[in-house]
């Protein structure tokens, strides 16, 4: 069982805290982690004893790394799961001793790190796409958190109860003490597709469930495996993160782990409620089309397909992140990369609330913020698992001779059309926006299209702020989202600085923490397209203008929801 106990809260009471959180997964440890990062204590609630020692999800899109960044722990995640000269890509096989299908690279994190050095300055991708799988990257989350005098760690605690009341949560948690009472300020739900948090607050999902196909539909089976002599006999130079095995009899997906032994094992083509092993690694060796040893170390059944996304966020004091609030099939890897946004955009306006220069308008704005985002990020994923589901598997794909050649000619141009989809997704990563949002600050300006494949950077209010390299190393403290402070922060981009005194007055007469950045850089008044732009804390633009507004405690107001 992990527990920390603060030694002292800022209720003065070790069963209150401005925060409860339940569930301690990915996006339960990290919204626990901004709040700390944004002078917020919490409590995070789970009933294991620990993060689950499980394969799930391993990709961590673009945003998500730049919110590790903010966090401090990008490079140390991009030293978890594959070794740094592993392909992060994907291959397709008739069989792993068959014929190659198609085989599609994309740079692992030696590559990666070296491209990011080389980068131009105006390049929009500080932190690009890492593969490591979530049970590794959880550790790590949990470990930090251990760290940090905000955060009370609560393993081996189920929640049995939440209730709202007056200016309080009362979280009602059984835990090896027995039955135990705490009160919160705020509670959020990050307690998974059956949460009960969503449940108490009556609220439903909408959207669509599985799909009825042969590959990734209906039920399925997820299973960790170790199968020793895969790389080194079989998948050799063409060994990817994702090596899929496609043909008229089965249909199934090994991911990396380690790079060395150790798979993710995802399949529609196995009974997922068989509960022995022989099965599963009989289909394995017939995925490989040779023997091998193969050892199965944990299995679950799980329903891919899934669009699914809650009637509403929360409301007053309780509210909703991650698959307690969507649900998704994995395809694209969007789902934690979600929850994670969830929590950044969640976090500050709890903090604000918890401080006491929230408005009225700020934590309701989380829904419409967010809820638009996980519509079309679950869409997107959905419609990815139907072209998968789509593309033929004729038994010709393993025959000899002109037509068995032919037949895969097609189905390969099919498979890397699709694979490439997969992985080149940096619209969906980097392009959500918050245009009809009620405390942005809109210019009249039409924001670029969103795109699934391509980001469009813009100072348009409501996007993400643009990125720009301040030095020539592009290490540490080189990126402009480095200078960019835990609350609000002006951007001052004009060749003559202006004077800001009265954004800064506000701020301070409302409590706001404020921070004034100059960047006496071309560059960086061509990507905003204004003198000065106001940054949120979770690096979306408030507001710009070409001077100051002539009420900057007006400006303030509204991006605060007064």
């Amino acid at each position: 069982m992990h527990e920390l106990r603060l030694e002292a809260s800022s209720m003065d009471d070790p069963s209150r805290t401005p925060v409860a959180i339940v569930g301690g997964g990915p996006v339960g440890l990290l919204l626990a982690l901004f709040l700390d990062h944004h002078g917020c204590e919490s409590v995070v609630f789970d009933s294991e004893d620990s993060v689950l020692a499980e394969p799930r999800g391993s990709t961590h899109g673009a945003r998500t790394m730049e919110h590790y960044r903010r966090l401090g722990l990008a490079s140390r995640i991009r030293e978890l799961g594959l070794p740094g000269p592993h392909s992060a890509g994907i291959s397709f096989f008739t069989r792993y001793s068959g014929h190659l299908l198609a085989h599609l690279p994309w740079p692992g994190a030696d590559e990666t790190r070296a491209r990011v050095a080389a980068a131009d300055r105006t390049d929009q991708v500080p932190e690009p796409m890492h593969r490591a799988n979530q049970m590794y990257v959880e550790q790590l989350l949990l470990a930090h958190a251990g760290t940090r005098p905000g955060i009370t760690l609560r393993y081996g605690h189920r929640v049995t109860a939440v209730r709202e009341s007056g200016d309080r949560v009362t979280v009602a948690v059984t835990g090896p003490g027995g039955p135990r009472t705490w009160e919160a300020r705020y509670a959020v739900g990050c307690d998974g597709g059956h949460s009960l948090v969503r449940r108490s607050l009556g609220i439903s999902y909408t959207g669509e469930g599985s799909l009825d196909q042969d590959v990734l539909g209906r039920r399925a089976t997820a299973a960790h495996l170790r199968v020793p002599g895969l790389y080194g006999r079989f998948l050799r130079e063409h060994a990817a993160w994702s090596n899929w095995v496609f043909n008229g009899e089965l249909a199934l997906n090994l991911i990396a782990l380690n790079g060395a032994d150790e798979f993710f094992l995802l399949t529609s083509s196995a009974d997922p409620d068989d509960p022995g092993e022989g099965a599963l690694v009989e289909l394995v060796r017939r995925a490989v089309g040779a023997p091998v040893e193969v050892e199965v170390l944990g299995r679950r059944a799980w329903t891919p397909g899934a669009a699914l996304v809650a009637e509403r966020f929360g409301a007053g004091r309780v509210w909703l992140a991650g698959d307690a609030a969507h649900l998704f099939t994995p395809n694209g890897g969007f789902g934690m990369n979600t929850g994670v946004d969830d929590a950044a955009n969640l976090a500050w306006k709890l903090a604000a609330a918890v401080q006491g220069w929230a408005g009225p308008g700020l934590l309701p704005s989380y829904e419409a913020e967010r809820r638009p985002v996980a519509l079309r990020n679950t869409r997107a994923a959905r419609e990815l698992n139907i072209a998968l589901g789509a593309i033929g598997r004729p038994d010709l794909l393993e025959e000899d001779g002109a037509e068995g050649e032919s037949t895969r000619r097609r189905t390969a141009a099919e498979l890397a059309a699709y694979g490439l989809l997969t992985m080149d997704t940096l619209g969906v990563q980097l392009g959500a926006r918050y245009d009809a949002s009620p405390v942005v600050l809109t210019d009249g300006d039409t924001p670029p299209p969103d795109d699934f494949v391509s980001y469009t950077p813009s100072g348009v209010p409501g996007g993400r702020a643009p990125h720009l390299w301040l030095d020539e190393e592009h290490g540490p403290g080189g990126s402009l989202f480095d200078r960019i402070g835990t609350g609000f922060t002006l951007l001052s981009l004009g060749d003559v600085p202006h004077d800001t005194s009265g954004f800064e007055k506000a701020a301070r007469e409302s409590g706001i923490p404020f921070s004034l950045v100059q960047v006496n850089d071309p560059a960086a008044r061509e990507l905003y397209g204004r003198d000065l732009a106001l940054v949120r804390p979770d690096q979306h633009v408030a507001w710009r203008g070409n001077r100051p507004h002539k009420n900057p405690a007006e400006v303030l107001a509204r991006a605060t929801g007064q």
